[in-house]
């Protein structure tokens, strides 16, 4: 089974593009650039660390490619972009940015919209990628009206902002690449968060009036505040429409189009059912403003209507730039959608779907302060990485490519190079040639490799399973016996077999408070 590359993991969507994509059983492998205080595989680990706790289930870590989306081959070093042409057959490009209007310091967001898609575009063409799945916007329309149809892209329209300019382009770009074999494009509405939880990483657009109405709402006393007169000053009747989608329809409704190659080479609107009136966003930002002013109530102080003008004032001023986002929204036509997953295909956001996501924004404090990272007690990668060389695992005289996955804290996916029952070599990914299958769980691992659980007793309580191809579970048993006593024997650095998170012998083990050691 070969891999499917996947960006933007860390965004919104892309957290759910890779949770469900991970449930449906592909593989998928991630480019990631660092965080300002995690690499990329700690970025993904913290991400999969939640989803964990969520599902009540282990996931499997997918391989994490350090990457770059605005650098040529997205940034990838030499080994990397060699392993993508091994063994990814599609890409899924979802990382964009999301800023209405250009940042003449970062040249965002036609930095990461148009150049980014670019060098996603080239390194497939490098790598013999020909399958693309991309993720653009309703808001290819622009400024129009009425009913926009999914075949539709550059029909003249007036564009309402950069970031809609620069998807347009996109589009473009990629419609005119001759080398691939098939174009699937995704284009959602405007995606709010979770339709149950109401969780949400991205607080834009729909959640602008509540960011800048929580700056100032503390200074009025809750049934001072009136939505209709801010909707005024932005020049809206609160006849306008929305199409709002929830982040989970969006990312179910991909992963299930993306899994059916039959569904492949189309345009699909991933818009709702019904539109939901300006009017019941402003009940919606209103009803949220007057319970988050009900819990700041000791901080409230009486107000003037002079100041209340002013914070209308203030509050039209802020929201200029979003203004062309509150128009009124045109229809989408959902026939390929409606065709392709009639099971899916309806959305209807209203009141309470809003009002979710609405309270979970304000609760949350708009995301900050950042949740800590999840740093697993054990890291397999850094156990492998610090036992064995890392290189490509070609098979030689008497070599056989076996396969190791680890669901669940500090696991990830690799193959394995092994002469008789020794281990030789080990590289990121499961090779699409290997001859054989282990997989079993982290903490499983972990005590294995320290000599805790014997690997034929696990395989007898079901905790490590196996896929033999052409070895004996005898075999394979035998390698991973031979990996357990080479830890117990002390063939691996100090710290990885003291249980430290790398193979530095001086650096401590480092554990969240939410993290506990296997037992």
């Amino acid at each position: 089974m070969a891999y499917h590359l996947l960006t933007g993991a860390t965004g919104l969507l892309g957290t759910y593009l890779l949770r469900d994509g991970l449930c449906a059983g592909r593989r998928i492998a991630v480019v990631v650039r660092p965080g300002t205080a995690e690499s990329p595989r700690q970025r993904i680990e913290s991400i999969l660390a939640r989803w964990e706790r969520e599902l009540g289930r282990a996931l499997a870590r997918p391989p994490v490619l350090e990457g770059d989306l605005t650098k040529p081959n997205l940034g990838l070093d030499r080994a990397s972009v060699d392993w993508v042409s091994r063994n990814c057959v599609s890409v899924l490009h979802n990382a964009a940015s999301l800023s209405f209007t250009t940042n003449p310091r970062t040249g965002e967001p036609h930095r990461s919209n148009v150049e980014g898609t670019r060098n996603v575009l080239d390194l497939c063409q490098t790598t013999g990628i020909r399958q693309f799945h991309h993720v653009s916007t309703s808001y290819v329309c622009g400024l129009r009206t009425g009913r926009v149809f999914e075949s539709e892209l550059d029909v003249g329209q007036e564009l309402g902002n950069d970031y809609e300019r620069t998807k347009v382009e996109a589009e473009k770009l990629l419609r005119g690449a001759d080398f691939l074999d098939t174009l699937t494009v995704y284009r959602p509405a405007i995606i709010i968060g979770d339709s149950v939880t109401g969780y949400t990483t991205t607080f834009h657009g729909f959640y602008t009036p509540l960011k800048i109405g929580q700056a100032l709402v503390k200074q009025f006393k809750p049934e001072e505040i009136n939505g209709e007169p801010l909707l005024a000053a932005l020049g809206l009747s609160g006849q306008e429409h929305k199409n709002f989608v929830p982040v989970d329809w969006v990312s179910r409704l991909i992963t299930y189009l993306y899994d059916r190659p039959e569904h492949h080479g189309q345009t699909y609107h991933l818009a709702p059912a019904r539109r939901v009136p300006v009017a019941t966003c402003r009940k919606v930002i209103e009803r949220t403003l007057e319970e988050y002013a009900l819990q700041q109530r000791s901080q409230n102080q009486n107000t003037t209507m002079t100041e209340l003008a002013e914070m209308q004032e203030t509050f039209a001023g802020q929201m200029g730039a979003y203004q062309a986002y509150w128009r009124d929204d045109p229809e989408f036509d959902l026939t390929n959608t409606r065709r392709a997953a009639p099971h899916l295909a309806f959305c209807d956001v209203g009141f309470e779907t809003l009002l979710r996501t609405s309270r979970y924004a304000l609760t949350s404090n708009f995301g900050w302060p950042r949740p800590q990272p999840v740093i697993p007690s054990f890291d397999v990668n850094d156990y492998l990485a610090g036992a064995l060389p890392t290189k490509s695992p070609n098979n030689g005289a008497g070599t056989v490519k076996v396969g190791l996955q680890v669901n669940g804290p500090g696991g990830g996916q690799w193959t394995l190079a092994v002469d008789g029952s020794h281990v030789i070599a080990v590289e990121m990914g499961l090779a699409a040639d290997r001859e054989a299958l282990l997989y079993l769980n982290s903490k499983t691992f972990e005590q294995c490799i320290r000599g805790q659980l014997a690997p034929e007793e696990a395989a007898r309580r079901g905790l490590l399973a196996s896929e033999t191809g052409s070895l004996t579970v005898e075999r394979l048993l035998g390698v991973f016996s031979g990996m357990a006593t080479r830890a117990s024997e002390g063939e691996v650095p100090p710290a990885v077999a003291a249980g430290a998170t790398t193979a530095e012998p001086a650096r401590p083990m480092r554990k969240s408070a939410t993290q506990r050691t296997p037992s």
